[in-house]
């Protein structure tokens, strides 16, 4: 009986995954409950020297530690757990079949498999992983399951350019269309 009920959310979540990677439009909202563009810097992506991860592939949202943090997109939530430099994470297939990951979470507020909209908590601002002991926010990163070759270049692992996208880009045109 539960191999059965898993067999038919494990096909419902690719079914699902399909629809959204074709259907839905990205509507892409920001995520951090009342951050503005003050809340993030306008020159953190792809910055480098970073630390073990040697370039910075995404955007910190600085934030009071539980700030509840939403779906930038609709889509579906792929993985949520611990994992060393990104402490707490989720990662949610949105559209265009771009994986949005949210790092540094406090905590945890939905589960994989599960459909998530710009109304969906799905943790709250924190300091877990290699973040502990800085100020909290969240780390997102947008990556593409389509590499954009024409995107690589010759700064240090430029050719992650191709599978990283700017966030900054999404949040300046949200806020510009607000």
């Amino acid at each position: 009986m539960r191999l059965k009920l898993y067999l038919k959310r494990c096909f419902l979540g690719l079914f699902l995954i399909v629809i959204i990677g074709f259907l839905i439009p990205q509507n892409f909202k920001m995520p951090v409950r009342d951050a503005t563009k003050a809340s993030y810097s306008q020159d953190s992506f792809w910055f480098y020297p970073w630390g073990k991860s040697v370039t910075h592939k995404g955007v910190d949202i600085f934030a009071p530690k539980k700030t509840p943090l939403h779906s930038a997109t609709a889509g579906i939530v792929v993985y949520t757990g611990n994992i060393d430099l990104g402490g707490k994470v989720v990662y949610v297939l949105g559209p265009k079949w771009r994986l949005h990951y949210y790092a540094h979470l406090e905590d945890i507020q939905t589960s994989t498999f599960s459909l998530v909209s710009h109304n969906s908590v799905i943790g709250s601002v924190g300091n877990s992983g290699n973040a502990a002991g800085k100020s909290p926010h969240l780390h997102y990163a947008i990556k593409t399951l389509f590499p954009y070759f024409w995107r690589i270049d010759q700064s240090k692992q430029g050719w992650k350019k191709m599978i990283f996208l700017n966030p900054i880009e999404y949040l300046n045109a949200y806020f510009e269309s607000n």
